[in-house]
């Protein structure tokens, strides 16, 4: 089976973990949204170190399942893509693990630092690293780079739930007015 071939064996896959990516990222624009008429909105650091990233991992699960999915000649392209992907992520995460240690609405714990820092550096290192392999080992990066979309796509529904409940219940606890059942 040719490289290409084999990209079109995993169709199925990429048209649900990027569908799932491109309505997950729809319904955080409705919460965020709904949250908004709340009476205390939520500090900018603590959005662009918890909330924005959430958009950023459901972004790149959809954006990794075009590249897969795409009709390349040849998989020179696709790993360039991926790999650019990958580095853009991991980037981007150590810019997201400075403005959660920065910002003072919120003290992360451990559990934090694990879904909004480590796992997604590590999906983000395993794209990256699996696109240098696509070519000369195919059948084994095809499946990293298969966790690593579908990882982002977990983590973003961990962190997006993470992140509602947080700001529903802190903002309720936080308003004597709000409505008790």
């Amino acid at each position: 089976m040719d490289e290409t071939a084999r990209l079109a064996a995993w169709g199925n896959f990429y048209v649900i973990v990027g569908s799932s990516g491109g309505a997950l990222i729809g319904i955080q624009f409705v919460v965020i949204t709904l949250i908004a008429g709340m009476r205390r909105p939520a500090a900018q650091g603590a959005v662009s170190a918890f909330a924005t990233p959430t958009v950023v991992h459901f972004t790149v699960a959809l954006l990794v399942s075009a590249v897969m999915s795409a009709p390349w000649p040849a998989l020179a392209v696709a790993d360039a893509a991926l790999a650019a992907c990958g580095l853009g992520g991991l980037a981007y995460a150590v810019v997201v693990v400075h403005r959660a240690r920065r910002q003072t609405d919120y003290r992360p714990v451990w559990e934090d630092w694990l879904w909004y820092a480590a796992l997604p550096c590590s999906a983000y290192l395993a794209l990256s690293l699996s696109a240098l392999f696509l070519r000369s080992r195919t059948e084994g990066a095809l499946f990293v780079i298969a966790a690593a979309a579908l990882g982002l796509l977990l983590i973003g529904v961990h962190n997006a739930w993470d992140s509602v409940t947080h700001i529903v219940f802190h903002h309720a606890a936080a308003d004597p007015t709000a409505r008790r059942e």
